[in-house]
């Protein structure tokens, strides 16, 4: 499965307007929820807030991977997001973020949830990737830039 497979336009957002980490949780849940996989937003909502309290997932570089393992969805669940400005996400390295993507996985699947997380954890480490996604002016942008990156890697 590649990240590519899990995201589409509908859970993409660019320039998205947030306040702070949980005003941005909250919104990328809740774009997420387009994908109509989601059998309870609640409970789905209150597993990744649930899971951010453990430890932040701020990564650092300007980006956060707020994930979770819950049966309440039907099938992994992706949304991303780029925000219009930087927040203060807790992350690492003290960095303000801008890049949000949200992974949802079912409790069943881990080997694939850990899989994609390795995955979108390595594009998002590279310099170049994150430049291009800044300069992404559209959803279908983003989406095609990480659909062109992915080719450099073996389907998980």
């Amino acid at each position: 499965m590649k990240i590519s497979d899990i995201l589409s336009t509908d859970v993409i957002e660019v320039n998205l307007d947030v306040k702070d980490k949980d005003d941005s949780l909250n919104k990328i849940i809740a774009i997420a929820a387009k994908s109509g996989k989601m059998l309870d937003l609640n409970k789905v909502t209150e597993t990744i807030f649930e899971r951010e309290k453990l430890v932040s997932t701020g990564v650092g570089k300007g980006f956060a991977i707020p994930h979770g393992k819950t049966d309440s969805i039907s099938d992994t669940v992706a949304s991303f997001i780029i925000t219009k400005e930087p927040i203060d996400f807790d992350s690492i390295d003290g960095e303000p973020v801008r890049f949000i993507f949200l992974l949802v996985g079912k409790e069943t699947l881990l080997n694939t949830h850990i899989k994609l997380l390795s995955r979108i954890s390595r594009l998002m480490n590279k310099d170049e990737f994150r430049d291009k996604l800044l300069n992404a002016k559209t959803k279908e942008d983003v989406l095609k830039i990480f659909k062109d990156e992915e080719q450099n890697y073996f389907d998980i």
